[in-house]
């Protein structure tokens, strides 16, 4: 029996409800066995980038789990690549922000969450955190799976597939930040998981 902790981390004012965590959630539950459990955890990540980690790198530390496997979509995609070169462990990454502290440095100061308008003072110290955890370099292609929409309306995709470059890609045509169409290509992503 072989236990996979999933770990699947939000984007900038998400959360564990966006279409993307429930729907990746779903196919998490339907693959798992009793001879290949798949442990999910999707947490809320807090505005601080280091509180964020700290919490999450102590739950995969307490999880004993054989193998793991990190999915991150925009800022969760800055994330990963920092989870994923700490563990050595593959990674899935979804428009991921290569360069967040750049990316969000215009966010700065009190901002609402995109599906419960609670209000988050996101501080400049933040950018701070952002930059500590800053991969310059994957260290394994081979580890990632790059999705890329070339519609992503936020981020530059050429910049991802420059960064990920030798790493398993899917360069979308058109599409958008959030993956409209991710229904289509979560089977990709689950096949990724199970290699």
């Amino acid at each position: 029996m072989s236990v996979t902790l999933l770990v699947y981390l939000h984007g900038f004012r998400s959360s564990p409800r966006s279409s993307k965590a429930v729907k990746t959630g779903l196919a998490v539950k339907a693959l798992s066995s009793k001879e290949n459990t798949i442990e999910w955890y999707c947490p809320q990540l807090h505005a601080s980038p280091k509180q964020s980690m700290d919490m999450v790198t102590n739950y995969i530390d307490q999880s004993g789990a054989d193998k793991i496997v990190i999915i991150g979509s925009s800022l969760g995609g800055f994330y990963t690549n920092y989870l994923a070169e700490k563990y050595a462990c593959k990674a899935i990454v979804l428009n991921p922000a290569v360069r967040a502290a750049r990316e969000l440095a215009p966010h700065v100061g009190m901002l609402t969450s995109y599906d419960n308008d609670e209000p988050f003072d996101f501080r400049s110290e933040y950018i701070d955190e952002l930059k500590a955890l800053q991969v310059e370099k994957i260290t394994s292609p081979d580890r990632y799976f790059l999705i890329a929409a070339k519609g992503d309306e936020l981020l530059d995709w050429r910049e991802m597939v420059e960064f990920y470059g030798g790493s398993h890609q899917l360069v979308l045509e058109g599409s958008d930040h959030g993956i409209a169409d991710y229904d289509n290509h979560l089977p990709k992503v689950m096949e990724f998981v199970l290699k």
